[in-house]
């Protein structure tokens, strides 16, 4: 079972309470949703949060969004993702974190069937080495490797950083990194200041009145007619708040070079 998985909470330090944003009128994290179920290999869909007071709102609208949750540890991903693997009995899970409300849900099927085709794989993601917009990050873990994780990495760094032990360590797991066939790493469309709020609520003014559901080509084409768009948080950099750590830099740096990632 491929569960995906939406990572939650009220308490980011740079945009509060995103998660419920309105965005033609409905909460960042429906939006989300609602993305997500137009995936074809998605079996189910499920919001991890945590246990903190402030965190119960995302639980309410879980219960009344007719979604399942989970609420865990804040910090502890490795944890948080584990847990919610093992309760809802899941294969794999497919991590979407609530700061991409423009998930494309072809690319998250394209993630799966990658998945699908190289069973032996650790780990899948289109962010080991960025050629797609900040803010369409997807990444697959098996149930093992959640396994491997939780018993095996002590760093409290590593455990938040959930995919962290995996790229330091590249030799001892099978990595997949799923590229674009353009490079469009440039283009920031992640949610984590209130210019990036500005920027997403104009896309979806611009196309969710016009479709159903539109893709991440259709963001693309609407971004290079009105290019003045991208202006609106083109003052940030991508992974700014990881960036202030070495070791995530040092890692980073070290992937883009690794023999051991395959790319598809």
């Amino acid at each position: 079972m491929i569960l995906g998985v939406v990572q939650a909470r009220m308490g980011s330090t740079r945009l509060r309470g995103k998660v419920m944003k309105p965005i033609l009128g409905k909460p960042v994290l429906a939006i989300i949703i609602d993305r997500l179920k137009h995936c074809s290999l998605l079996n189910k869909i499920v919001i991890a949060t945590t246990n903190k007071t402030e965190d119960k709102i995302i639980l309410d609208f879980a219960e009344r969004y007719g979604i399942d949750s989970y609420a865990g540890s804040e910090m502890d991903i490795v944890d948080r993702m584990y847990q919610t693997a093992k309760r809802f009995g899941a294969d794999a899970i497919v991590r979407i974190t609530a700061d991409c409300p423009l998930v494309d849900p072809k690319l998250v099927d394209e993630i799966i069937q990658i998945y699908f085709e190289n069973p032996e794989a650790d780990f899948i993601s289109n962010t080991i080495i960025p050629s797609y917009p900040d803010g369409l990050d997807v990444e697959l873990f098996p149930i093992k490797t959640l396994e491997f994780l939780w018993y095996n990495v002590k760093s409290k760094f590593f455990r938040e950083w959930i995919a962290g032990y995996i790229l330091a360590h590249p030799d001892r797991f099978k990595i997949i990194n799923k590229k674009s066939n353009e490079d469009l790493s440039s283009y920031r469309l992640t949610l984590d200041y209130e210019e990036d709020y500005q920027l997403i609520c104009k896309i979806f003014e611009k196309l969710g009145s016009r479709y159903e559901i539109f893709y991440l080509e259709d963001v693309i084409d609407l971004l290079r007619r009105e290019p003045d768009l991208i202006k609106i948080n083109q003052k940030y950099i991508r992974n700014e708040a990881y960036l202030n750590y070495k070791t995530f830099s040092k890692i980073m740096q070290k992937i883009q070079k690794s023999k051991f990632i395959k790319i598809v």
